[in-house]
């Protein structure tokens, strides 16, 4: 389990965090949300050890991040957005795979091939002969196949073609086990808004949502009317009629739409943490 207890973090003199707590359960596809510049990657980094918390602590299984042992960081693997390919001249993915195994005993090499065929990415290819979106295929294949029980995706459809993308959740989904914790950070939610669950919301230096998809539901709805409600914590005009965000007063059940409740949490932010606090 991931653990992060009254956390604080900053830049110099701006505060990114301030005591912050999180918990990341086994068996989840969290996602991970906020505007632009509101920690998502230093939390990231915070996490795999990269960046020392200034109060509070940050422990995967129970050790210090900031320490990064050996036994956690072969647990652990990190794919940020700007992600650097080896810059080998003759390096292709399979030649880059096989030179890290050492490091993650659990790193299966047919996995990582049959990912590569699924992603269709040709292993052996060099990285410099490929497009962005084929280094970045091959780079979430290399990432899932070394099977670390705690995998952190940095805005992983950014790049990536609509049957990459297609490609991408198919990969994801078969991915997940009770063992495994996967956290997504992105803004692309409608490439991945099927598998997130729990749905984190980040703001600066506070946890504005931390909550599954089901007690999303218990608490507000979701609904296409043919106009806003004038009770409506956020409503948007779409094709066909209009999305409104109600709080649940009668139990009724509705899907999640994670960009209308992003807008919605963001716009009514003390709102919402009380509704989520009953």
């Amino acid at each position: 389990m991931i653990q992060i207890n009254n956390l604080d973090f900053g830049y110099h003199k701006t505060p990114v965090f301030q005591n912050i707590s999180l918990k990341f359960q086994p068996g989840n596809i969290y996602g991970l949300l906020g505007e632009n510049g509101v920690g998502k990657t230093t939390l990231f980094k915070l996490i795999c050890g990269l960046l020392k918390p200034q109060q509070g602590t940050c422990t995967i299984d129970d050790l210090n991040s900031f320490e990064r042992q050996p036994q956690m960081l072969q647990d652990v693997c990190l794919l940020t957005d700007e992600f650097e390919v080896p810059s080998a001249r003759k390096m292709s993915p399979a030649k880059y795979f096989n030179s890290i195994l050492p490091f993650y005993p659990k790193a299966d090499v047919n996995n990582f091939l049959s990912l590569m065929v699924e992603l269709e990415v040709d292993p052996n290819r060099n990285f410099r002969e490929m497009s962005f979106g084929q280094q970045k295929k091959s780079m979430i294949a290399i990432s899932m196949a070394l099977n670390t029980r705690y995998l952190l995706l940095d805005e992983p459809t950014n790049g990536l073609d609509i049957p990459s993308k297609s490609g991408f959740r198919s990969i994801l989904s078969k991915r997940i086990n009770e063992d495994t914790t996967i956290i997504i950070s992105t803004h692309q939610v409608k490439d991945v808004e099927n598998l997130i669950d729990p749905i984190i919301i980040l703001t600066q230096d506070a946890v504005l949502l931390n909550a599954t998809t089901q007690r999303i539901t218990e608490k507000l709805t979701f609904s296409y009317d043919s106009s806003a409600k004038l009770e409506a914590l956020f409503s948007e005009q779409r094709p066909g009629g209009c999305l409104n965000v109600c709080i649940n007063t009668d139990g009724s059940e509705s899907e999640v739409d994670i960009e209308a409740l992003f807008n919605t949490v963001l716009r009514n932010s003390s709102k919402i943490k009380s509704l989520f606090n009953e």
